[in-house]
């Protein structure tokens, strides 16, 4: 696998790296000795490899997951949106602004835009997703609410 960083070289990820960053994508706060113990590495090479890693823009930061409890408040749902020609960079700075939107992508297919959403009742999702509707360029709506979380790998 080969990665551009920001800079614009590339750099060769290795399947050590992989491994690193599968480990990292696990528990992003595990020790450098823990993590060098499970690559058969040294803990030098492993501090080596994510200097480099950083430096290159392959991980860009170090996060935290919520426990569940801590997450399962409210309630998510994804919203798929068709636009206006030309109309979908001014859309996403139009939801952008909404902090009940958790993470918005471009997709291929019948929809133009995907995001994912989180707020505190069905009522406020409700009045999202008419606030949502009535913006300029939303050509048609779909929303999926979210039971439950089979698999996160994030």
């Amino acid at each position: 696998m080969t990665a551009e960083a920001p800079n614009s070289t590339m750099i060769q990820v290795t399947p050590k790296d992989e491994e690193l960053i599968a480990l990292l994508k696990a528990d992003s706060r595990e020790p450098v000795a823990s993590l060098a113990r499970k690559l058969g590495l040294s803990r030098t090479t492993v501090q080596d490899r994510l200097a480099r890693l950083k430096e290159a823009g392959v991980i860009a930061a170090f996060t935290i997951k919520l426990a569940r409890e801590a997450e399962d408040g409210g309630m998510r749902a994804f919203v798929t949106l068709a636009v206006e020609p030309r109309r979908q960079v001014e859309l996403g700075r139009r939801l952008a602004r909404f902090p009940q939107v958790e993470t918005l992508h471009t997709v291929s297919g019948k929809f133009d835009l995907i995001a994912q959403v989180r707020t505190v009742s069905s009522e406020d999702m409700d009045r999202l997703i008419d606030e949502i509707g009535q913006i300029p360029g939303v050509t048609r709506i779909e929303t999926s609410v979210i039971l439950s979380t089979k698999l996160d790998r994030r």
